[in-house]
């Protein structure tokens, strides 16, 4: 019922700089976060950044100073400005929304994107 699709991804030189974008759409009501996340080849899942309704952000430590990330509420749209990109942030990139349903019963839903790829290599 919701549906997120990334976009932005592919490969970038070390100290080169990449911009993520994530859209939902669906029967939406609200949305309460957006936010990133990252898997590596042979590693689980990790935690990159983060943003509320209200617009307060978290980051990972392995990207604070690097990635910023920044919404577009009116677009249901969240960006993911990467720069500095280091080989270590090789992995796919996929997007989530936690959030209301639209209708009587506004249930809660929890989304995510089915990824894309970022290579950080020379």
């Amino acid at each position: 019922q919701v549906q997120l699709v990334e976009s932005g991804g592919g490969l970038v030189q070390p100290g080169g700089s990449l911009r993520l974008s994530c859209a939902a759409s669906g029967n939406i009501f609200s949305i309460n976060l957006m936010g990133w996340y990252r898997q590596a080849p042979g590693k689980q899942r990790e935690f990159v950044a983060t943003i509320t309704s209200g617009g307060s952000t978290n980051y990972a430590d392995s990207v604070k100073g690097r990635f910023t990330i920044s919404p577009d509420n009116a677009k249901n749209t969240v960006y993911l400005q990467m720069n500095s990109l280091k080989p270590e942030d090789t992995a796919v990139y996929y997007c989530n929304a936690d959030g209301r349903l639209s209708g009587y019963i506004r249930r809660e839903f929890s989304s995510w994107g089915q990824g894309t790829q970022v290579t950080v290599s020379s």
